[in-house]
This record gives structure tokens, sequence and C-alpha cells, in this order.
């Protein structure tokens, strides 16, 4: 509705003024606000003599630039119209030569000098999204919600030498709902009525029908918020609804607070008198400096670092950037504070963009509010240069246990745009210890929100971050950086994945986590050798041509990986996507979270920028699917079952058609030759099977021995079986620890069981161990066929299913061992080398094993054939499926 404090504008609005005037206009101002107001007053027939906005901020100019130069509007863009509290003369004689009868000023955020206010025929009219008296000054709507008006609405008004003191020119206003946020008020009503309203204010000015009432001082709040009585000393920054339980924290008086605030480990704990609270992430002071509000108690104790001679280089550089902008200062010392020597807003952006040019530093507009001294200023900014900035910022909310001789220290909630949080509907969930079923910790249970804000994490940190930015080999240098810490940390990470999935704790320590050391080693390696090729092409004459290819990182890719393997899948897929250049969003198994939460505070801790490197823990059904349909996804890789991944990728190709590869299913066949190293080939073919528990992608899902060894192979078997030992996967001496989870274990029993019915001999096996947890007998099926359920579809556990086949029937062994739809791996025992070599020809797998098996490396190409799946891990290959090809010819 139209409100106004005159009975005159009841006989206008948008839909019934008819243009009879036009006006010449000069906008200045900045925004999609100011844009759209451009846009509109065009389109009504006034002409834009002149545009006067800010510079273009990292290469981008403001969206009120782009369509003003798109239509070839004059565009003047000012970094500040006063030096010293005077008027910048080049900037006002620009301005007056545009010859302007009105200045409108949308959202306008430069100081403007008055004799540009008052120049032009008509003056300036400024929009302000109150009701005007009412939040007079900055964060006029943040008032309207913190005071609990009912009524929203905004003004536009006369300009004057006061802060939004001018008189009225009209208003509008709308109620306030009760879950109405600054942005909901913005976009239902302040934005797209404003526009109507500033492109009606100037239609009234041209017909000479717009009035000017004087503000009322009654009402007006901006003076009393000013006061000192009323002031408060400290400003809040980024503050969100509190999720889950209140932290526990160090208690804070603060005057009118409903119930006793906490400084906490994540930030500032209020309560509102809804009974709600609010974390504060930072605080400010009266004096401009920023601290983060969980070091409330401890500001002022940081400790300063001794620079190198190279650093003192740098702080040099950075003196000479202080200098050109506080031009009025004579000399930049260590405490010469930035805004007390009269630094703006649009200095900020300034200095934020030529330390960036100058000195290759990455910085955001919070950490010069951070840091407002010099000294500090360059304290921060070589933290920085040494990757250490981002350690004292990371809060975590650990899940602590005793345990392993060590103090190991979980984190358990989501991890986006380098931050654990909680998921935004607060839910978790329990993760479980095998060995006993007892719950370890409560894990952050991401929503289809939490995707979409990791989502977009990832893409502002490939389109505008320093990751997308950075030269290849410091990307190289950060990966390493990576490699080490979890090498420091490779006990307290097999200890965590010996609890969460049931890895002995011995193999953890060598494969899980050391080969996923060895695996961001090798990639690391890559970052700065991926180049692309020159290709020789048909001239076409007179000319010259050169074509050359580019390889190119995909951009956000999703990572969705199992359950038997958390940490080593995750090196396995996220060092490929990383050295290309990519950034991601990773879902771990539901009942396997802990080493990939764990991984993401490594990864804040070797200097990764935030937002490259996102963990969503959750449901498949959830998290996993929505990272299928996400439209800004460019790339999925997956391992998991065959059913799974092909919903995956149904939902990727109808989405947006996202680059997939997939590790699926496997039946993996191992033949076992008469002629083979016996002793050799009983301990692989145990380690075959019974290697991680049977939880192994490419275990022998089927062994054939030749029928004349047969026997002997599986008495053997068995006789090594019985001196496994089955328990605590933590005790050194385990061979064989529990099955990762309770519903696994039953799934195995009930392929046992299966087995039986159908007609094959359980020979070993085949039952749940007596004691807590979820043990399982290691197993051994004998006398089986090929149409068995047991011959064709993987167990995934410890059990070997073994056929016979005749003494010297290569060709017939080999159609049984292709006879099913997968094809990830297989193995082959014999002394025969050309035996071997004609066998390994003819097996249909992305990978076969001659007398050895699970040997597989980092350099090693790795993934399946048909219904196994296509795409590689590791090797080369795997680098190629994180990245794309791009063609460039030049004709000279």
């Amino acid at each position: 509705m139209l409100w106004t404090a005159s009975q005159v504008f009841r006989n206008f609005s948008s839909t019934s003024c008819h243009l009879q005037n036009r006006l010449k206009l000069a906008i200045i101002g900045q925004s999609l606000f100011g844009k759209e107001v451009y846009s509109n007053l065009r389109e009504k027939g006034h002409k834009v003599v002149g545009v006067f906005t800010v510079p273009d901020k990292d290469g981008k100019a403001d969206p009120l630039a782009l369509a003003a130069e798109k239509d070839g509007t004059p565009v003047f863009k000012f970094p500040r119209w006063r030096v010293k509290g005077k008027p910048i003369p080049e900037v006002v004689e620009a301005y007056m030569a545009v010859d302007a009868e009105i200045n409108v000023m949308p959202f306008c955020s430069q100081f403007i000098p008055m004799n540009i206010i008052d120049h032009p025929k008509h003056g300036s009219i400024i929009y302000h999204p109150s009701i005007l008296p009412r939040h007079r000054g900055a964060s006029a709507i943040n008032w309207t919600l913190i005071e609990g008006d009912e009524k929203a609405g905004f003004t536009v008004f006369w300009a004057d030498d006061g802060l939004d003191t001018g008189p009225i020119l009209l208003q509008r206003e709308c109620a306030v709902e009760p879950n109405d946020t600054v942005d909901t008020l913005y976009n239902r009503f302040l934005f797209p009525e404003g526009i109507k309203a500033m492109v009606e204010s100037v239609q009234l000015i041209a017909d000479g029908k717009a009035p000017r009432i004087p503000q009322p001082e009654k009402g007006a709040s901006y003076e009393g918020i000013q006061k000192k009585s009323n002031a408060k000393p400290v400003t809040l920054y980024g503050s969100t609804m509190l999720q889950g339980s209140v932290p526990p924290g160090q208690p804070l008086e603060i005057e009118g607070a409903s119930k006793q605030s906490l400084v906490a480990r994540n930030g500032l704990v209020l309560h509102g008198s809804d009974g709600k609270a609010v974390l504060v992430r930072n605080l400010q002071f009266e004096d401009g400096r920023m601290i983060a509000a969980s070091k409330y108690f401890l500001s002022g104790e940081t400790q300063s670092v001794e620079l190198t001679d190279n650093e003192k280089t740098v702080v040099e550089e950075i003196r000479d950037i202080w200098k050109g902008i506080l031009s009025n200062i004579p000399a930049i010392e260590d405490n010469t504070d930035f805004f007390k020597c009269g630094a703006a807003s649009m200095d900020v952006v300034r200095l934020v963009e030529e330390v960036k040019q100058r000195a290759g530093v990455l910085l955001e507009n919070e950490d010069v509010y951070m840091a407002t001294t010099f000294q500090d200023f360059t304290q921060m900014l070589v933290r920085k240069l040494r990757g250490e900035e981002e350690k004292s910022d990371l809060v975590i909310d650990y899940a602590i246990q005793e345990v392993n001789n060590m103090t190991v220290k979980m984190p358990n909630q989501c991890f986006i745009d380098g931050c654990f949080v909680d998921a935004e509907n607060g839910k978790t969930y329990d993760t479980i210890n095998p060995t006993d079923g007892s719950v370890i910790c409560r894990v952050s249970y991401a929503s289809v929100g939490d995707v979409d804000r990791a989502v977009a994490a990832a893409k502002q940190a490939f389109v505008n971050g320093p990751w997308g930015k950075m030269n290849p080999r410091d990307r190289g240098s950060l990966l390493y950086r990576l490699a080490d810490l979890m090498e420091q940390h490779q006990e307290e990470l097999a200890t965590i994945e010996a609890m969460d999935s049931g890895a002995v704790y011995t193999l953890a320590l060598k494969t899980h986590v050391g080969m996923s050391v060895q695996t961001f080693r090798y990639f690391a390696g890559w970052c700065d050798k991926i180049q692309g090729k020159t290709v020789p092409i048909n001239q076409a004459r007179p000319n010259h041509n050169l074509t050359f290819t580019k390889k190119e990182p995909i951009g956000v890719c999703a990572i969705i990986i199992p359950w038997n393997y958390p940490l080593m899948m995750l090196a396995w897929k996220s060092a490929a996507c990383l050295a290309a250049g990519n950034t991601l969003v990773l879902k771990p198994a539901q009942v396997t979270p802990l080493t990939a939460l764990k991984f993401a505070e490594l990864s804040v801790k070797a200097g990764i920028p935030k937002g490259v490197i996102n963990i969503a823990p959750g449901s498949g059904g959830m998290v996993g699917q929505r990272l299928a349909d996400h439209p800004d996804i460019r790339k999925l890789g997956f391992t998991g079952s065959t059913p799974i991944g092909k919903q995956i990728m149904k939902s990727c190709a109808l989405s947006n058609l996202k680059k997939v590869s997939l590790e699926l299913g496997g039946k993996s066949p191992l033949i076992i030759f008469s002629d083979c190293d016996m002793d050799k080939a009983v301990r692989m073919g145990m380690s075959s099977v019974y290697f991680n528990k049977g939880e192994n992608c490419i275990a022998a899902g089927r062994l054939f021995v030749e029928e004349s060894i047969h026997d002997e192979f599986i008495s053997r078997v068995v006789e090594e079986i019985k001196k496994m030992k089955i328990g605590d996967p933590l005790d050194r001496s385990t061979d064989h620890g529990p099955q990762n989870h309770k519903a696994h274990l039953d799934k195995l029993l009930e392929y046992c069981e299966v087995g039986v019915k159908e007609g094959a001999t359980l020979l070993y096996g085949g039952k749940q161990v007596d004691r807590p947890g979820f043990f399982m007998e290691p197993t051994v099926f004998t006398d089986v066929e090929d149409h068995m359920f047991i011959a064709k579809e993987e167990s995934f556990g410890p059990v070997m299913v073994v056929s016979k086949f005749k003494d010297g029937d290569v060709e017939g062994v080999l159609q049984r061992a292709n006879d099913t739809e997968y094809g990830l791996a297989s193995g082959v025992f014999t002394a025969d080398i050309n035996k071997a070599m004609y066998v390994s020809e003819r097996l249909e797998a992305g990978t076969v094993f001659i007398n050895t098996y699970n040997k597989t490396d980092v350099a090693s190409p790795f993934g399946g054939f048909k219904q196994s799946g296509f795409g590689k891990d590791l090797g080369e290959d795997a680098l190629m499926e994180y990245l794309k090809t791009k063609a460039v010819t030049v004709e000279y």
C-alpha cells in the first residue's frame, strides 16, 4: 500500500502515473537494486546522463555498471568523493560535466559532498529501507526486526547535510510477519516495491508534484540508539540461530539479556526473549577492532611471530600500500590504525585488492576489520603466508576417548566452508563401535539444506577463491603438507578407523592410513605436470594454424565413498580430484564418518582454503541423492554397490548430465592351477578372501582350484583358519576383527544359509562368533556349482567359495570365470608364465593378479569392467577422471 504524510500521495501510484515530462538523471550508487532502478527509469523515458558507481572488484563490474556500460551510458567508477574531508576536484569536474537535473541515489554507500547533492536543478533523492524518522542510519532493516516493529517499509527522501534527516517525498510500509528475516523482508517488499517507488518519485518530481514533508523528531530512533547511555560498545557480526543444544562455555553477563550468555568454543551464545539462542561469530568494539567472539576472554594474548628476511620485505611492501591509501598520514608506524586514520569501506576493498596484486595474499574484507593496526595486520598476513592463520580460527567440538594408549579427538559435525557446524535441523545419529556395539559418539545428520550449503561453498571456492587461482606447484605443496599431517596423525587415524569400521589396527596403520598418505603424495606430485598437447591439423592456406589442448579442472565434484576402507577410499578419489584443481563435497558412509571428519580437520591445518573440502555425513537416500541431483556439481565419483551405482548414474544424467565414475560390485575369480607354489597359493588365496574381514571390493568371490590339488588346498586353508585369532582389532595380535555393522553381519549369515540350502558344503564357519560385537567366523564353502546363488553373488565378507575344475581345462575354467556380469579384479596362480599371460589376456576384469593378490599401488590404475563400473581410481588415469580437455585453434 502507499503511505504518505500528505493526502497528495493518494493521487499518484506506479500504475496510474502517465509520463508527461522527462528528466536528465545521474544515478549514484551500486548493487542489483541500483541496476533495476536505472533500467526502469530508462524504460519510462528518462535519460540517464551518467552513472557514478564503485570500482570493479576481482575484475568484475558492479551490476549497475554492467547495465550502464552495455547501454553506452557514461559510467564513472570513483573509489571516493572526498580526501581529508574535501571534495576531489577531478571527481567533481567529471560529475558537473554530465549536467544532470536530479541525482537518484538508490542505496548510496558513498558520502557525497553537498556541492554534488545540491548542484542539480531538482537536487537529490535517496532510498532508505525504513519508515523515517524511525531507524535513521545504517542497518535499518536489522533494527526493524531487533526492535520488534510491527511494520517495516521504506522512504524516498530529499538529501540534505544530515544523516537520513531530509524532507520526505514518499513512503510505503508492510506488515512484519512472525518468521520474517532481513532477506524475506527485502525480497518480498523492500526490493520490488522500492524499485517502483524510486521510479514513481522521479516522475512526481518531473511533473512538479513531489512534496517535501519535513521529518518530525518525534519517533526518531537514530539519535536514541547513538546516545552514550543507550549505546552498546560492541557490534555483532556473523550471527546465526543456534541449532541443537547450547554448548558449554564461560559465562558472560550482558545487560538486558533474558538469560546468561556464554563465550563458547564456536562463538558467543546470546539468548532471546523467545527462549531461542543465537550464535555470534565476531565482535567489533567501539575503536573498530574486531575479534572472534570465541576469543573474547583471550583478546590481547596473541604472541607475535618473528619475521624472516623475506617476510620483512613483504611487510615493507604492505607499508607502501598503506601509505598510498592513508596519504594524509606522514608515516605508517606499527600502531597506525587503518580506520582511525580516516579509511572507509572502499579503502578496505582497495587494501584487499592491492595486497592480492602486490603480495599475492588473498584476504577477506573481514580480515582488515579483525586487524586494524599496521602491526596486527602484518602479523595476520605473515600467518596467512605461513598457512597458520586458519588454525587458530577452527573451532571443533570434539568427541574424546582415551583408547589404544592415547587420547583420540574426533570431530563429529558437518564440515562446510572451512568450519565444523551442526546440521541445520540439529539432527544427529549414533556411530557404533562394531567391536562391542557401543556408541562412539553422536554425529551430525546432514540434510538437503546442508548439502546445498556445502555445494555453494565449494562453488564459491572454485570460482572466486584462492584454490582456482593458485599456482599448481603451490597446490601440490599444500597436498604434500596434508600428507605429512596424515602421517603425523597416523596412529590416531588408524585407531579411529579400527573403532569406527572394525579394521584390525595393524592393517589400518599399514593400508587404510598408510596407502592414504601415499596416495596424497603421489597426486601432489602430479599438480604441476598436468599439460596438454599440440595437434597437427590441416592448414587453411595461405594462413597457418596452431591447435593445442588444455587440461582444465571440472569444477565442483561430489564423492561418495563406502564403509570398508573409509579413509583410503576418501584418499583414492579426493587426492586426484584436488590435484586436478577441483573442489569437492564428500559423503562418507553413514556408518563410518569419523576418519573423514578428522581428515577435514587436518586439511585446515595443512592450509587448504575454506570451501575446497566439504564433508556431509548422513544417509545415502538424502545426502547422496541430493549430490547426484544437484545442478552445480559437474562430476560425481562413487564406490559402492551396482544397484546404487545405476540409480546414481540415472540421477546424474537426468539432473545436468554430470560426469560419473563408478567402482561397483565384484565377483572376482581366482584360478589356482596345479603347478602353482602351493604355500604361496594358500597364503594368498586366504588373503584374497579374508583380507580386511572380506570387506574388500576386489576380494576373490570365487576360487577355481584344479582338481588334482583341490583337497590339499582346502585342507591347508582350514588348518590355517584355525590358527587365526579373532578379537579386538586394537589388539596387535588380532588377525580378524568384527564385521563393519550389524546389518552387514546379518546379511552374511543369511548368505551362508542360502548356500547350505542350495547344496553347497559348508566346510567351516558360517556362524556368528559367541562374543559381544559383530564378529563372524571365517567361512569355507566347497562343492559350489555355477548356478548357485553364492557362485553368482558377492558376499563382501569372510566367505571363501571354492569350485573344482578338471585338470588341464584352461578354456573351460576361463569360460566359467568370465560367466559373470562383474569384472573388477581376477587372479591366476601358476608356475607356467605362458599360461599365466594367456589367462590374464582372456580374463574380463580391470585388474589381473598373477601369483599374488590384493597388490594395489597408487601409481597403477584401478577400476572395473561390465557391471563393476567404469572410470579409474589411482594412477594418471584417475587424474584424467577429474579433468576436461579443451581444444584451442589459433590462426596466424
